[in-house]
């Protein structure tokens, strides 16, 4: 058994195909396929069942892939940490992100990273703030970039605080309340709202904030994505509240949209977060490219 091996059923297991799995790998599919064999015949077990039309991990294949998923990272680690010992950082960043992050500009920080760590392969993934902070603590990403209620804070990872933002309403421009120049929750109370989805962080910031008030909302339209906030509050189907650093400039190159301050509005707190078991050469880069102490 070597690692070129464990490569590639996990691709095959990731692509769910022979073909795709050997494209992916870089190599022509018979080679793919004779390995694989090979590899079956020296376990005893066979890792997938097969059909002419789908291809499906067996239970000794789910087994496999989860092991041989541990040891590729850490084939991988090792030369990462070999590279970096002589001063070149290389190896794969796992990076996660909300959509509604305005702390830190990602696209240019990414840019600049690259500059700097040609050699690092950067993987890019945006998610709701619980999954991303679980994807850490679980080493499936590095580091991430969150948005939480500020009664909520990232736990069994190191987090920084980036910035403390609140947030405002968000209005279609014909609204009665457009020109105001701020608002109450009281006051907005009984708006019809679009928000995200139940449950998620980004929709407990308001939620939280409501319940503190002693207030109740209607909440009609949910969303997982704010493009989607803004155009049914565009549409006059409701108002929303989102983050004021995120929307600002969102809502002044839009003139459907107006946005109003909350006096008593939700409020977040914008953290990065990282594991804490032994970063990786490339993780610990990143933090100095932002700029995060040792």
């Amino acid at each position: 058994m070597d690692l070129q091996q464990m490569r590639y059923v996990v691709a095959v297991a990731e692509t769910r195909n022979f073909t795709r799995a050997a494209e992916r790998c870089e190599v022509v599919q018979s080679s793919l396929s004779h390995r694989i064999a090979g590899l079956e015949r020296e376990l005893g077990v066979k890792l997938f069942a097969r059909t002419s039309r789908r291809v499906e991990l067996t239970s000794a294949g789910e087994a496999f892939v989860t092991a041989a998923r541990e040891c590729l990272a850490a084939a991988d680690r090792a030369a990462a940490d070999a590279a970096a010992a002589t001063g070149v950082v290389r190896g794969r960043l796992a990076v996660g992100v909300i959509v509604t992050t305005a702390a830190v500009d990602v696209p240019e920080l990414l840019q600049r990273y690259r500059a700097r760590h040609p050699q690092v392969r950067v993987d890019l993934r945006s998610g709701r703030s619980d999954a991303l902070a679980a994807a850490v603590r679980d080493g499936k990403l590095d580091i991430a970039f969150l948005g939480l209620p500020e009664s909520q804070r990232p736990t069994d990872v190191e987090a920084l605080a980036l910035d403390h933002d609140k947030h405002a309403l968000l209005v279609p421009a014909g609204h009665p309340l457009a020109d105001t120049p701020q608002v109450t929750l009281r006051q907005i109370a009984d708006e019809t709202f679009v928000d995200f989805v139940s449950g998620t962080p980004a929709r407990a910031q308001s939620d939280q904030a409501f319940a503190a008030a002693g207030l109740t909302r209607d909440v009609a339209y949910e969303a997982g994505v704010v493009e989607l906030i803004t155009r049914l509050v565009a549409r006059g189907l409701g108002v929303a509240l989102l983050p004021s650093a995120f929307i600002t400039p969102l809502a002044a190159a839009d003139p459907a949209l107006a946005l109003i301050p909350v006096a008593d509005g939700p409020r977040r707190i914008e953290y990065l977060i990282w594991s804490r078991f032994n970063p990786s050469p490339a993780t610990r880069a990143m933090l100095k490219v932002l700029g995060v102490p040792d």
